[in-house]
């Protein structure tokens, strides 16, 4: 049974940001209360006004009243970009935390799932989307509630000072409110595709740097900024459908406010002449009306920036959704049912021990396709000694690279099994399987880093300098390395960059460095001229004295020095046994032979 099979399906993981941040005390609970000071200050400056004219028309006084609202003025300025400042803080730590885990949670993704989904639309979840959660955070947090509030507020103080005029405002801007609910309606599913664009614009534009050498020899360039243009038009077109909708809201609540402004002056005038309203009153009542404008503004437009920060929430979402490789439990049958992460909190130690004899890897009768399409396996069983070189070899599209990411567990069989050191690969520890495997893969990819950084990857201890050094003089690398402006402090990757044989036999240095019991390299000789070939052989040599070298060849003077080869086609083995026995026997592996060309002394009439 598929491993999917054996569990439930776990729940869609939920950022919750508006309570992240509020766990954030530090900052957010005096972002809070500042911003709950001033507006505090800001709803009692026109009370203070009020006093104010009853004291021009009292014949009183008001320069304690003047300074009282200028200091109430400057002290809500103050306090609100103090609030603002903390809150920022506050978001940008959450951001961090988001982009660090969407980070950490991609990396973990199995191959095929992080190719699906494309490094550029990764790389746009952790750079845009992750950036537009600060207006979850800016408008979530206070602003919105604190607008509510001031809003609440207001209308009730406006109420105590003229009921009848508070009912005028209340109709106009109830009207404005209706038409601006028809505008945010569609706000979230623009912004949604908007999101969407621009991750396709990363994804090719990613694409397009990674091949900018292919790009260039075929003079495609405006080709392939033509297609970029598409993606960036659909974007463009996206972000004007938003911004129509958004340019209304500010309008539309603007002529609430004129059409409210409107009312109030001449309904004001019977409620003056009947005495039901002073003079300062009616004053205090139009400033609390003219701020009433800029809160329910930030009302309405919060409403609708949150769609944009929510749309972008459920992209991130989407990819914490995606199962990692340790989180697949094992088929039933072949382990205990345990993701790696719950072996090791049971202290499931012996999963990921290797047993003693045997071979260093096994093939039995393992099943995997592509996405359903041809297998790539078909029953494929065969086997890898603990020592000594073994050669995959055959046609292109035989399997010999799936082969090793089976090995890897970058793939998990369909059937069958596949053991290294004597344990099925699902029920090892993924850490602990892959550091008894050294990897150098057909790209020999490097990171962008110092030589030394990619020596060292992924070695939790420190190496002495003369064991780096000891590593590049065994590949040939040495005086490259030195020639460097900072040697193995220099960066690889821009200006310093390697050619494809110096980037190929640093990783292979890397791999010399391991303590590794089964190595696997994918063509390791497809770019070295025939002195590096030969240095390299030697090198293969000398590893395979206490480990099991597992190499996909296709040169046949790399196949004539394994000790085991094993033929594939069509992901089947087809024979396995020494150079000359094949010749003998296994003519497909004869055809190989024959097609290299290389004036080899070929047997059994080929």
């Amino acid at each position: 049974m598929p491993a999917d099979q054996t569990r439930p399906k776990p729940p869609r993981p939920r950022l919750r940001v508006l309570r992240q941040v509020v766990r954030d005390g530090r900052n957010t609970v005096p972002a809070v209360l500042l911003a709950l000071a001033a507006t505090a200050a800001t709803l009692t400056v026109p009370l203070v006004v009020r006093r104010v004219v009853n004291g021009f028309t009292e014949h009183r006084s008001v320069t304690g009243s003047v300074m009282l609202m200028t200091t109430l003025a400057l002290f809500g300025a103050v306090a609100a970009a103090l609030s603002s400042f903390l809150l920022a803080r506050a978001g940008e730590s959450m951001v961090l935390t988001v982009r660090q885990r969407v980070v950490a949670h991609a990396l973990r993704l199995p191959l095929p799932g992080a190719r699906r989904l494309g490094a550029g639309e990764l790389v746009a979840r952790v750079t845009s989307d992750s950036a537009q959660l600060r207006s979850v955070v800016d408008i979530g947090v206070t602003q919105l509630p604190m607008a509510t509030l001031t809003v609440t507020a207001t209308l009730v103080i406006m109420g105590l000072l003229d009921w009848v005029l508070l009912l005028i405002v209340l109709g106009t801007f109830s009207v404005a409110g209706l038409a601006i609910a028809v505008f945010v309606k569609g706000i979230r599913h623009s912004t949604a595709a908007q999101q969407e664009a621009i991750g396709e614009l990363a994804q090719r534009f990613t694409s397009a740097l990674g091949a900018l050498a292919t790009v260039k020899a075929c003079r495609a360039e405006a080709q392939v900024t033509d297609a970029i243009g598409d993606d960036a038009t659909s974007a463009a077109g996206s972000a004007v459908s938003a911004a129509r909708r958004q340019a209304f809201v500010t309008p539309i609540m603007g002529l609430g406010q004129q059409l409210a402004l409107i009312g109030v002056v001449l309904g004001s005038g019977a409620r003056l002449a009947s005495g039901a309203l002073s003079v300062a009153g009616f004053a205090a009542f139009l400033l609390y009306l003219l701020q009433l404008i800029a809160p329910l503004t930030l009302v309405a437009n919060g409403v609708s920036r949150l769609q944009l920060g929510f749309a972008a929430q459920s992209r991130i979402e989407d990819v914490l959704a995606e199962e990692t490789e340790d989180a697949v439990s094992s088929p039933q049958g072949q382990g205990d049912g345990k993701t790696e992460g719950e072996a090791r909190a049971a202290g499931s130690a012996p999963e990921g021990n290797a047993e003693a004899g045997g071979a260093a890897v096994e093939f039995e009768q393992v099943v995997f396709s592509h996405d359903g399409e041809r297998r790539a396996a078909d029953a494929l069983s065969f086997a890898v000694p603990r020592h000594g070189v073994t050669a995959l070899v055959g046609p292109s599209g035989a399997g010999k690279t799936t082969a090793l990411d089976l090995i890897e567990r970058f793939l998990v069989p369909g059937g069958g099994a596949v053991r290294v050191l004597g344990r099925d690969t699902r029920r090892w520890p993924l850490h602990d399987l892959r550091a008894q495997v050294a990897y150098l893969d057909q790209a020999f990819t490097l990171l962008e880093g110092t030589v030394r950084e990619n020596l060292l990857l992924g070695r939790a201890t420190p190496v002495a300098d003369d064991a780096l050094w000891a590593a590049l003089t065994a590949v040939g690398l040495d005086d490259a390395i030195i020639r460097l402006p900072q040697g193995l402090g220099s960066t690889v990757g821009r200006a310093d960059d390697l050619s494809g044989g110096q980037r190929q036999r640093l990783a292979l240095a890397r791999v010399l460095l391991t303590d590794a019991s089964v190595v696997l390299l994918d063509e390791p000789t497809s770019q070295l001229d025939s002195i590096n070939e030969n240095r390299l052989r030697d090198v293969i040599e000398r590893l395979s004295r206490d480990r099991a070298v597992v190499v996909v060849a296709h040169r046949i003077s790399t196949v004539r020095q394994a000790h085991h080869i094993v033929v594939l086609d069509e992901g089947r083995c087809l024979d396995t046994g020494t150079h000359d026995e094949l010749l003998d026997r296994c003519g497909t592996y004869a055809e190989l032979v024959r097609g290299q060309r290389l004036g080899l002394r070929v047997t059994a009439g080929v």
